[in-house]
């Protein structure tokens, strides 16, 4: 990535996430896009939002931290989305998402086929996916893009194992956590004992070039081909872990899309995880180098 015109795309869900002490913008693939906004890095929400009243501040709300909406679609059908969120006593969040909303239904438009196949990287989960409409919007935009990154997020009860493998085998990258490693062996019937050889069956059946797995507490594995990276994670105070794989995505293509070693690319999500979990919500206000001095103090605590 050396074009300073250039530009990812987050498709997906955009909502309002409602926690006992109040709202939050949110969605995956917005989460991904605020931190690498941050990271100074041109981002295209592509998603819908409701004709309403909480689709109207969400998208103020978006706009006023720089980034852009054009490419979030109007619907006067289907409401803004909400999503009720619980904290539990082990700073995990839980979340009952609420079904047919606007981000159901992302429509493909003409204008979408200059977006994606210029864009640098395309990311996209399987939460949006739900539905027939968006999932066909997205089938469609996935045969333009040129770098694909698949955010595999399992949200029950909405999980399609067939359509996993679609979208598995359509990725270039793909991110995933231990659980959702877990659950994708139970659906495609396999065992092994060692997560190495449990995600290179998954590259080699799927075909992915690489695969990034979270750990949590223990750190994260890069796969490239067959070799395999590693980074311990990086002890700090965690205040809630919503959004936290989140933001490890967008630290992980912050240095990605300008082909950085594999060992910084890992360093980079690794880090940017820890960072937000020691703040609240998914998307905390924070300038980017506040993110670099975390960095600096982390290097200078392992040197």
């Amino acid at each position: 990535m050396k074009d300073k015109n250039a530009y990812i795309v987050c498709f997906g869900e955009v909502l309002w996430d409602i926690f006992p002490e109040g709202s939050r913008a949110g969605g995956a693939p917005f989460n991904v896009a605020y931190h690498v906004h941050k990271a100074g890095i041109d981002v295209k929400v592509l998603s819908r939002t409701g004709n309403d009243e909480l689709g109207g501040e969400l998208k103020q709300k978006i706009k006023n931290w720089g980034i852009s909406t054009d490419f979030i679609q109007n619907d006067n059908i289907h409401p803004t989305s909400i999503v009720i969120a619980k904290i539990d006593e082990h700073n995990e969040a839980t979340y009952e998402i609420i079904d047919n909303v606007a981000w159901d239904h992302i429509e493909y438009l003409p204008e979408h086929n200059d977006l994606i196949s210029n864009a640098e990287a395309f990311v996209y989960g399987s939460l949006s996916s739900r539905n027939e409409k968006t999932k066909n919007t997205l089938l469609q935009l996935l045969e333009k893009a040129q770098l694909k990154i698949f955010d595999v997020n399992f949200r029950p009860p909405f999980i399609d194992t067939e359509h996993i493998e679609t979208l598995l085998h359509k990725a270039d990258i793909v991110k995933i956590n231990k659980s959702e490693l877990q659950q994708i062996l139970d659906f495609t019937g396999e065992k092994y004992t060692t997560e190495e050889e449990a995600v290179q069956y998954i590259q080699k059946r799927f075909q992915i070039k690489e695969v990034v797995l979270t750990k949590g507490s223990e750190g994260a594995k890069y796969f490239v081909g067959e070799k395999v990276y590693t980074a311990d994670a990086v002890p700090v105070t965690v205040v809630d872990t919503v959004g936290s794989g989140d933001s490890f995505l967008s630290g992980f293509i912050s240095k990605r899309i300008y082909d950085e070693s594999p060992e910084e690319i890992l360093q980079q999500a690794v880090a940017l995880g820890a960072f937000i979990t020691s703040k609240s919500g998914a998307c905390p206000e924070y300038e980017y180098s506040d993110f670099q001095e975390f960095k600096k103090s982390i290097n200078a605590s392992t040197t």
